[in-house]
């Protein structure tokens, strides 16, 4: 195996934390000597042990005169945990294969000149492009201060979330419905806006065959509290993290009534039109550690982050089914005027599943 296949295995490693490890970045990490893996680690729950860490640990004394192949520079400053780029010089690596440098400033590019300054050979770039997908989330935190924003739609082929009388149960199919939940177990919250949960009651969590232990916090943004406190959010808030951004003019009794249940609410500051301003809802998810938001509707928190320039990813599922145009819209209006004004996207993926269709976007800079 060449430097390309030892690093697609430990991308591999890296995507299984996922989910899992905010606020620090998934990363995946393999230990080769002659031409063998001795050892291989991936970031653990709540992101720590480090990956580095993991494999080193496992390799022992084989660590030494090894080639680490790793997706992110490994660490330069004390955290919760020692340096991983001293751990790597201690255990005697000869030779590191990093994907992509890190971004955080405690980091960036010191891990990398650490290892050089001990007499490790350093090479950077191999399966760059990937790495950085998959700590997009991470990435982005650090650089612009909020969580990736990942909306998840499933529409018909004109683009309607639900008949007009509210009916939206089930536009797709269930191979569309479980590759959701695996969508669902790679984010860190899933977010809803106050109309989709007073309509859907839904429970907001991850029911994917052999995914049950992930967790991600449930997000509803419900300035004034409508959300009842029967509903199955509310409920089981004391079971799954449940977060209510609200502004701080809502009701204090409500309040008072939504943390004896065990909902957290989050101020966010008012936009003029006196509803959460949604950008600052997302620097405020930033300063949580979030790295990874996964947005399930409705159509006027879709229309809210797309005007703001705040989605990075779309995952469309496209149902063979034609509602019509007094069907419910995937995002509601939102000031385009003219083309040049309406977002632009890229298709990076594209997979059958059943009659449905899920299209995957990247926003275009």
């Amino acid at each position: 195996m060449d430097d390309r296949a030892w690093m697609e295995r430990a991308l591999v490693l890296a995507h299984r934390g996922l989910g899992q490890v905010w606020p620090n970045p998934a990363v995946g990490a393999i230990l080769v000597r002659d031409g063998k893996a001795i050892a291989e680690g991936w970031t653990q729950k709540g992101g720590r042990p480090h990956a580095e860490t993991i494999a080193l640990a496992a390799a022992g004394a084989e660590a030494r005169g090894a080639t680490l192949y790793v997706t992110l520079e490994p660490c330069a400053h004390h955290g919760k945990t020692p340096p991983c780029a001293d751990a790597v010089i201690a255990a005697g690596i000869a030779r590191v294969v990093a994907a992509v440098e890190d971004p955080d400033p405690r980091v960036s590019g010191q891990g990398l000149a650490r290892l050089r300054e001990a007499g490790v050979a350093v090479e950077v770039g191999e399966g760059a492009a990937a790495a950085r997908e998959i700590n997009l989330g991470f990435f982005t935190r650090v650089t612009a201060g909020r969580p990736m924003v990942t909306v998840k739609l499933a529409t018909s082929l004109d683009g309607r979330i639900a008949t007009h009388t509210g009916e939206s149960q089930w536009i797709t199919g269930e191979a569309a419905r479980l590759e959701g939940h695996r969508l669902r177990a790679d984010h860190d919250a899933i977010m809803v806006g106050a109309g989709t949960a007073l309509a859907d009651d839904p429970s907001l969590t991850c029911r994917l065959p052999g995914f049950e232990d992930r967790r991600p916090i449930r997000i509803v943004v419900d300035s004034r509290l409508r959300l009842p406190l029967t509903s199955r959010l509310v409920v089981t808030a004391r079971e799954v993290p449940t977060w209510v951004m609200a502004l701080a003019e809502a009701d204090r009794l409500r309040r008072r009534a939504f943390a004896d249940l065990g909902v957290e609410i989050l101020e966010v500051p008012p936009e003029e039109i006196g509803r959460p301003d949604i950008g600052k809802a997302l620097q405020l998810l930033g300063e949580r550690g979030l790295t990874r938001l996964l947005v399930e509707g409705g159509g006027r928190l879709v229309a809210s982050l797309l005007s703001i320039g705040a989605v990075d990813r779309l995952v469309w599922f496209r149902a063979p089914v034609v509602i019509g145009g007094d069907g419910i819209p995937a995002a509601a209006p939102f000031g385009v005027d003219r083309l040049s004004q309406a977002p632009r996207w890229r298709r990076i993926g594209e997979v059958e599943l059943g009659d449905d269709v899920m299209e995957t976007y990247a926003r275009t800079a």
